[in-house]
């Protein structure tokens, strides 16, 4: 067996299909992001403008954030000690799960290290501790949620995206007595729709199915305290169960789901992938606690960056650029092939300093390849004027169709 040979083949089949990913070498400018410095390539840092940061309004730099890092580090020092259990159990991480449980209007939160490991962890618990159980699953759920569910070794149904009648019908195909679970996420961060939660939640009552939804690019950017979709359109109470993530819009590190007393104690007694891993650094929770705080009670980082994603589509629309369709903060730019796509991101960050990543598959379907732009609070008009022009100019050296105006 010539093992290097199967490897190299792997590796090959990425570069052939034009989807193998290359890590971008930046370091961020605190207290001036989305101003950044690019190693890649170069004798020193060069600058760059950074477009695609899931750190959706800027709260890792926040000064609230660093501050409350910094203060814990002083004071507690750098790592947890262990697992919840053993010794891994501090204060900031009991002030932040109960700070979550009520952004969510829920009795209880539990922190785990990363959104992905939330997700998993607990679809699978969940699921394992109801014999019978049917998840009924949105097609375009994230990666996390689609191996919760394989994991939990449960029967699943795959409804068509946001598709309330297919759902339905899958939903009474199943026997009554069944333990039925619904599992779906509230924004889709490569199209940047949002799903209809109300009615979701209308087919859960009629059907007795549990709600699991997926708010992890919602948190902090939706709602008049940052808890959500779900908070903005008056539906958190409807929902058993609310999975959010510390790694985006609040700017740090972790993930967390919140529901009923009850339901969060089985999840924390059961769960592998919480009971036998090191918790959140009390560095991180300490930092993600400030954050939390800071967009419960202020709205500005939300409506700046709701108001830059406005106009970056407006700029995009109007040069003719094939800017997707979004009623979120999310700016896809599609491109339908994925050497164009990490073509175009190669000249913008080599020749216009700015720095966007291509999606590829499998992150979204073969022949929907894009550039996914994600303006922050901090993004000026100038930087947005210079990227579309830049953008316009690629598309015309690439040769690709751009749109004729309305």
């Amino acid at each position: 067996m010539n093992y290097d040979q199967i490897f190299d083949q792997a590796i090959d089949r990425l570069h052939s299909e034009g989807r193998y990913r290359v890590f971008i070498d930046i370091l961020r400018n605190k207290g001036a992001f989305p101003n950044a410095r690019c190693f890649a390539g170069h004798n020193g840092p060069k600058p760059i403008t950074v477009w695609c940061s899931n750190d959706y309004l800027t709260m890792g730099q926040h000064p609230k954030v660093v501050e409350a890092m910094e203060e814990a580090l002083h004071d507690v020092g750098a790592g947890s000690g262990g697992t919840r259990n053993i010794g891994g159990n501090t204060h900031y991480h009991i002030q932040l799960e109960n700070e979550l449980a009520d952004l969510h209007g829920k009795e209880a939160a539990l922190l785990f290290t990363s959104g992905y490991v939330s997700n998993d962890a607990t679809l699978s618990t969940l699921a394992k501790l109801l014999p019978g159980c049917v998840i009924f699953s949105d097609e375009l759920n994230h990666a996390s949620m689609i191996a919760g569910i394989r994991n939990s070794g449960c029967e699943k149904r795959v409804f068509r995206h946001n598709d309330l009648a297919h759902l339905e019908e899958l939903l009474a195909a199943e026997d009554e007595a069944a333990p039925k679970l619904i599992a779906f996420e509230s924004v889709y961060s490569m199209d940047g729709d949002v799903a209809p939660i109300h009615a979701i939640c209308d087919l859960a009552d009629k059907y007795n199915a549990l709600t699991y939804v997926d708010e992890v690019h919602a948190v902090g950017m939706y709602g008049a305290r940052g808890g959500g979709i779900s908070e903005r359109d008056d539906a958190a109470d409807r929902l058993d169960l609310i999975e959010g993530t510390l790694g985006k819009a609040f700017g740090v590190m972790g993930g967390y789901v919140a529901s009923s007393r009850k339901v969060i104690d089985c999840i924390r007694s059961y769960a592998p992938g919480f009971i036998f891993t090191t918790s959140l650094s009390p560095v991180l929770v300490a930092g993600v606690l400030a954050s939390v705080r800071h967009l419960k009670g202020c709205s500005d980082e939300r409506d700046a960056q709701q108001a830059n994603a406005a106009s970056l589509k407006r700029h995009m629309r109007e040069a003719g650029l094939p800017v997707m369709e979004s009623t979120t903060h999310i700016v896809p730019l599609m491109v339908g092939d994925p050497v164009r796509a990490k073509k175009i991101s190669d000249i913008l960050l080599a020749e216009y300093g700015a720095y966007v990543q291509p999606i590829n598959y499998p992150t979204v379907p073969r022949g929907t390849e894009r550039l996914r732009f994600t303006p922050g609070p901090a993004h000026t008009e100038a930087m947005m004027v210079e990227l579309t022009n830049a953008l316009v100019e690629i598309w015309d050296r690439l040769e690709l169709e751009l749109r004729k105006a309305a």
